[in-house]
């Protein structure tokens, strides 16, 4: 078991072991200044994973209790709470707590919160169009040339790919740098591209929606209870969605 994941055995969330690893090596990795941001913590499984390798990390999730999972996206007070204490707990039971500031509040409302430019971007908040796509425009327009943005669902989500397409594939702004599973890494340019150099990443982008597809075809049998179709697919059967 690898380090990072070793350390959120047993925290509810989706980043998977693999995923861990990506996102715990990143940040340990020389960046530009600026802080480490987190958009959607949930119970705090990536957020543990950030303060471990970048040492300290602004966590934002206003725990509504909506947008906390597959098929949960109206907010619910009640669960909203039940978020917050597991997060705290969690955040106290891996040692972490002093390296996390929480800011309680949507994302698009937190900007305030974070001074100057960010270094680190984890992206795992809303998954529908719209919301996904201001944190990719708004919170990624801040991230520091050098720095780097993972997207969690990415290829996955219908509103998270779609908002990525249109964000950041053939961007003068971002590189793609690879997925691993749903988790998709982007590095901020220092300079503009070329045309050439454009083209090539925006190709190597549209080149995972095949996988998209897959990801499509398996939620799609999942919910009309064709789970071991899925399984065909590649579905992991510890896993209630593709991730």
């Amino acid at each position: 078991m690898s380090e990072p994941f070793e350390a959120i055995h047993g925290i509810e969330g989706w980043l998977t072991e693999a995923q861990a690893q990506r996102l715990w090596t990143r940040a340990r990795a020389t960046r530009p200044p600026g802080a480490a941001v987190e958009i959607g913590s949930f119970r705090g499984r990536s957020t543990v994973v950030l303060a471990l390798g970048a040492g300290a990390v602004v966590a934002i999730d206003p725990h509504g209790g909506g947008d906390r999972g597959p098929q949960e996206i109206a907010p619910d007070a009640s669960l909203g709470d039940a978020d917050h204490a597991a997060f705290m707990a969690n955040l106290a039971g891996a040692g972490v707590a002093e390296r996390v500031r929480h800011v309680r509040r949507p994302s698009a409302e937190a900007h305030a919160d974070v001074d100057g430019p960010v270094s680190l971007l984890y992206v795992d908040g809303a998954h529908r169009f719209a919301p996904a796509r201001a944190d990719l425009a708004g919170w990624g327009a801040r991230v520091a040339p050098g720095g780097s943005m993972l997207v969690h669902d990415a290829f996955s989500s219908v509103g998270v790919t779609l908002a990525l397409l249109t964000t950041c594939a053939g961007s003068r702004s971002w590189r793609y740098m690879g997925r691993t599973g749903s988790l998709a890494e982007y590095e901020r340019r220092a300079a503009p591209p070329g045309v050439a150099e454009r083209a090539r990443d925006a190709a190597r982008q549209l080149a995972e929606l095949p996988w998209f597809a897959r990801n499509l075809a398996i939620k799609v049998l999942v919910l009309a209870g064709r789970r071991r179709w899925a399984e065909r697919l590649g579905l992991d059967p510890a896993a209630p969605w593709p991730y």
